[in-house]
């Protein structure tokens, strides 16, 4: 009966046998990613000419004086409101319906370039020059215009408001609000 292998030897690998091997998975990798790599040089490049780069090189090399500043700047009272403010905004730019705003956009910027062709002159605008105007339908549409704005800024908007109140004080506030109306 042949013996029992009780141990086991592995095939050692020379250093350049290793070395070869390490090679060629690199090889291989490099090949398998070749489009993702060229893509990475290229925006590499690009950070390079634009010296983004360069400036990487120094906030690492003075990470830890760049890092106090900014840990400095970001504890005033103003940073928090600042940052409150921004992420209020961007909700806020978040339920604007664009498509409703372009028109008044575009007669928004069509105003701001007559007022910048606006030359002062010393004619002043009186009464009747106003009434008169009334007529201009450029002037009854604007004004038209101004109205309905005006109308929908004081319609009554409880309902859709957002509140910025911490949501521990919403639910007191909504409590509150509760208890109020079954009086």
């Amino acid at each position: 009966m042949a013996k029992a292998i009780t141990k086991i030897q592995q095939i050692e690998l020379s250093e350049e046998q290793r070395r070869r091997k390490d090679l060629e998975e690199l090889e291989t990798a490099l090949l398998d990613n070749k489009d993702a790599i060229f893509q990475s040089l290229d925006v590499i490049k690009h950070m390079h000419d634009r010296g983004v780069l360069s400036l990487l090189g120094g906030l690492f090399s003075e990470g830890d004086k760049v890092l106090n500043v900014l840990v400095k700047a970001a504890d005033k009272p103003e940073a928090t409101n600042t940052l409150k403010n921004l992420l209020l905004m961007v909700g806020v730019l978040g339920t604007i319906n664009v498509q409703q705003l372009e028109p008044l956009l575009l007669k928004l910027n069509s105003g701001i370039a007559r007022v910048a062709e606006y030359k002062e002159t010393e004619d002043k605008l009186g009464y009747f020059d106003i009434v008169r105007s009334l007529k201009d339908p450029e002037i009854n549409s604007a004004l038209t215009l101004l109205f309905e704005f005006l109308k929908g800024m004081g319609e009554d908007t409880s309902g859709l408001e957002r509140t910025t109140q911490l949501p521990e004080d919403q639910d007191l506030h909504q409590s509150q609000e509760g208890t109020l109306e079954h009086r």
